[in-house]
């Protein structure tokens, strides 16, 4: 039998021996499914589709790639390396396949393969080859070399954060935690010092030379009061006089894993999600323990809306982890967005017996409560979240907020206006809380000059939030300011053009300005608008449909009202 189609066979037989699916059947079929699964973030179909098509045509270098992808996008970094293998030994080049190939080599330790394919061209990028070289280097005991490599990455521009960062995790890592001070202590490591990761390994650095009370401000300064499990458990040996273990590299192997996930970091805000995933796969697939790394692939996932594999990736992080409430807490949104509402409510309600003590579990539950308008019950949880603070901090804005609204939606506006202000208290300009007590006042009627006063200053903060500008526009029309209105509510649905209450507020105004033909489309595009997406579900078609019957000023005078003539102010 010719080599050639030996070589296709013994791809298939390694695809079936890992346990995927090998159908033969025409390539055009499959291969059409997985591209759309593959559009669609569905990466599990994707690779079993694309390793169907692998089975009648196994040699075609697009589905050897693109299967290669979904495979690192699950997660799969083994069998992506066996596709990628193929790939690459017919002779084709490919960022994904050299990435799961030299993965695979990293996982194995085999240092001195990774470094003779970086120096063959073979390896992932320039960033990442560059600093993978260092770590190799490192691996082999060259350590000296090794620091000259990282120098070298630093050189080039734009990249010396990165030299700097992983020279001084190296330095740690062979006990010379005087040489990493030094860099964490340079301007140019500015940066560094703002990531957790990189403080964390700074305050360790400043533990091991007997140096906690350095360490303890340096963990004031980087992370405040409010503190995690892991940080808090850091505070607390470091106020003991403990010396805290350096932990976050112990291996050339968790370096070059570190090599992945700081480039997944960098690249979070810089390109797709899709391609930023693969970073943080490998990151997690070369050190499990990497528990930054499975939460940045979960809350990736996430963001691309594929929430079934965010819940089972944020699922991966062990109940014992000082992180696990993190995942928790990431894996109620995901089953929340998903449509499990309930599912969440329970994730929570869980997790506010394993980590009662943390007052993020219970306003989390309180939020998930809230959306589901079970706003006693929400309430509840926000007091449990506020009484579980040791002091009083800017952060609980917040949950004063949150609970104000709940209040609110209770018609019980003495404690939801008190909520309110203090939440105010805490955060004096924070525009989402000065838009909503304004506006509540206006719905009420009530103090319509500190209304109008508050909401000009969340649109002066937020001056392209449709809702923001909306109560600005409204709270001119209930003081009879009709005209100063028109241009606030006109620009508040170019912000948001299909919210009905937006589209119903603006057909008010123009009504208000004589303006009856534009007043009556505007209320029929409400209409139009009510049940539509994410729209506005407060808007109400029935008093939309008596506006366009008979007008709004007979709709006011039916309700009690004087037509077109507001309240005094409050």
């Amino acid at each position: 039998m010719p080599k050639r189609i030996l070589r296709h066979l013994s791809v298939v037989a390694l695809l079936a021996s890992a346990g995927m699916p090998v159908a033969a059947e025409p390539a055009s079929g499959p291969y059409l499914a997985a591209r759309s699964a593959a559009v669609s973030g569905e990466y599990s179909a994707a690779a079993r589709y694309y390793t169907q098509a692998l089975a009648k045509d196994p040699s075609n270098p697009e589905i050897l790639e693109n299967a290669s992808f979904s495979l690192l996008a699950l997660g799969d970094v083994e069998r992506a390396a066996i596709v990628a293998s193929k790939l690459l030994a017919d002779g084709h080049s490919s960022q994904v396949a050299q990435m799961a190939v030299i993965a695979e080599k990293i996982a194995e330790e085999n240092y001195a393969d990774v470094l003779a394919r970086i120096l063959e061209k073979q390896g992932v990028g320039p960033l990442v080859d560059g600093l993978l070289r260092a770590w190799a280097q490192v691996g082999i005991g060259e350590v000296t070399t090794a620091l000259e490599s990282f120098d070298a990455v630093g050189e080039e521009p734009g990249l010396k954060g990165f030299g700097l960062y992983h020279k001084a995790l190296a330095l740690a890592l062979v006990g010379d935690f005087e040489g990493a001070d030094a860099i964490f202590a340079m301007p140019e490591a500015g940066a560094l010092r703002q990531t957790r990761r990189g403080a964390i390994a700074h305050i360790e650095v400043l533990s091991q030379l007997g140096r906690n009370e350095d360490g303890l401000k340096t963990l004031n300064q980087s992370f405040g009061t409010d503190l995690d499990p892991k940080l808090q458990k850091m505070r607390e040996s470091l106020t003991a006089g403990e010396t805290l273990a350096f932990s976050q590299i112990s291996t050339a192997r968790e370096g070059m894993s570190e090599v992945f996930y700081t480039v997944a970091s960098a690249l979070r805000n810089e390109a797709s999600e899709d391609y930023t995933l693969l970073y943080s796969r490998v990151a997690a697939y070369i050190n499990a323990a990497h528990i930054d790394a499975i939460l940045l692939s979960a809350g990736l996932l996430e963001q691309m809306g594929r929430f079934e594999l965010a819940s089972a990736t944020y699922k991966k992080v062990d109940r014992d982890d000082p992180a696990f409430h993190a995942a928790e807490l990431g894996r109620a949104e995901a089953l929340r967005k998903s449509g499990k509402a309930d599912a969440a409510i329970e994730v929570l309600e869980n997790l506010s017996q394993t980590h009662g003590d943390l007052p993020l579990v219970h306003s989390s539950l309180g939020d998930a409560l809230r959306q589901l308008e079970r706003f006693e019950d929400a309430i509840e949880a926000y007091d449990t979240a506020l009484a579980s603070f040791k002091e009083e901090v800017s952060g609980q804005w917040f949950i004063y907020y949150a609970r104000g609204i709940s209040y609110e939606r209770l018609d019980v506006w003495e404690k939801s206006e008190a909520d309110f202000r203090k939440a105010l208290e805490l955060n004096p300009e924070q525009p989402q809380v000065l838009n909503y007590l304004g506006y509540s006042l206006v719905e009420k009627q009530i103090k319509l000059d500190e209304a109008l006063n508050m909401i000009e200053r969340a649109v002066a903060a937020r001056p392209d939030s449709g809702y923001i500008v909306d109560s600005l526009g409204w709270v001119l029309f209930r003081l009879g300011r009709y005209e100063e209105a028109v241009g606030h509510m006109e620009r508040a649905t170019e912000l948001m053009p299909i919210d009905p209450i937006v589209n119903d507020h603006l057909g008010d105004v123009y009504w208000s300005v004589g303006r009856f033909l534009e007043a009556e489309f505007q209320w029929k595009r409400a209409l139009s608008f009510v049940d539509y997406g994410d729209a506005s579900q407060e808007a109400d078609p029935e008093r939309i449909r008596s506006k366009l019957d008979i007008g709004l000023d007979a709709v006011l005078e039916n309700e009690g009202a004087d037509p077109l003539r507001m309240a005094d102010d409050g």
